[in-house]
């Protein structure tokens, strides 16, 4: 008890680094790129200030200036020249994820972990993660199984390191483990969207993807945001599935299921930071209402001290910078 007890002893300059419950570093990042087949110089996404879309022919410049920071991995959205209602540019040899996977691992090798995520959104027509059937307006899950298997091992043959399914689709996990394994890829890891949320948080995104839906909404197969058990069945399901690493999406609004994810499974756990979170904070940096890297630190490490070991953020890049 006071004055024996006196907490602030330990808050003095180099002590208070000594002591230190939490560290955010370099090896906890990872950066999300666009790569844009409509277009030919990267372009500044207007609700993202400081994010870019690069064409194919800037994205081993992008990921090269992220090695160097010292960002172990990257996690790569694509933008295709054709859409359509089956998402069938997805999956191609030449579409717009692989040749970006085969460039930057012809040119970097392992010096970076490249990362895809595995979702149609961004290539249906429609704008949904899934098949649909127009009839009933009904995203089909177990046809849409097929093709994010088909998309996986694409992805793999390219040269993917890891994949990532963000569909929220039952049984999608074990669809693409299949489907890798079949084709040889045991070896290839999964980072399940195990708990995605049905979230207002995703905006910017959808600019950057242009993956806006033209009907309904995703709450048929994104996670209610009031539901916290839900997300441990999720997750639950994912790991006998197959996962290697679960993530919890968006980060900062649910701070508690990271940890109720961390403390149940004590497996690799990943949270996104996601484009609404970077965006909101940036603005009212702009607006000077708050110190933009103060804001950025104190928004990471809370995410590390909720039981996060990878963190997939639009501040990687600022963030290498600060802690270097």
């Amino acid at each position: 008890m006071f004055p024996d007890v006196r907490l602030r002893r330990l808050r003095k300059g180099k002590i208070r680094n000594l002591v230190r419950e939490t560290t955010l570093s370099l090896d906890d990042l990872v950066q999300p790129i666009f790569v844009n087949e409509t277009i030919e110089s990267a372009i500044e996404i207007s609700s993202m200030p400081g994010i870019y879309s690069f064409p194919l022919s800037e994205v081993v410049k992008e990921a090269k200036e992220i090695a160097e920071l010292g960002i172990p991995a990257v996690i790569l959205f694509g933008v295709p020249a054709f859409k359509d209602v089956e998402g069938s540019s997805s999956y191609g040899e030449t579409d717009v994820i692989q040749e970006a996977v085969r460039r930057i691992k012809a040119e970097l090798g392992d010096e970076l972990v490249v990362i895809t995520d595995i979702c149609m959104c961004e290539y249906t027509s429609h704008g949904h993660c899934g098949i649909v059937d127009f009839g009933t307006k009904e995203i089909l899950n177990d046809p849409t199984l097929d093709v994010l298997g088909k998309i996986a091992v694409s992805h793999a043959k390219a040269g993917a390191d890891m994949v990532a399914p963000s569909g929220m689709m039952d049984g999608m996990v074990e669809a693409i483990r299949q489907a890798l394994d079949m084709e040889g890829f045991e070896n290839i890891p999964i980072m399940s969207y195990a708990a995605k949320f049905h979230s207002a948080f995703y905006g910017p995104f959808r600019e950057a993807a242009e993956s806006g839906y033209s009907f309904g909404d995703r709450s048929t197969y994104q996670m209610d945001p009031a539901n916290s058990d839900e997300a441990l069945r999720e997750v639950t399901l994912d790991v006998a599935e197959g996962a290697d690493i679960i993530m919890v999406k968006p980060a900062l609004p649910y701070l508690d299921i990271i940890y109720r994810v961390k403390t149940e499974y004590a497996m690799p756990t990943a949270a996104y930071n996601v484009s609404g979170e970077y965006a909101m904070l940036k603005a009212a940096a702009a607006n000077g209402w708050l110190d933009e890297k103060k804001a950025m630190y104190e928004s990471l490490i809370s995410i590390k001290r909720a039981g996060a070991d990878i963190i997939i953020t639009y501040f990687a890049k600022d963030a290498a910078r600060m802690l270097k």
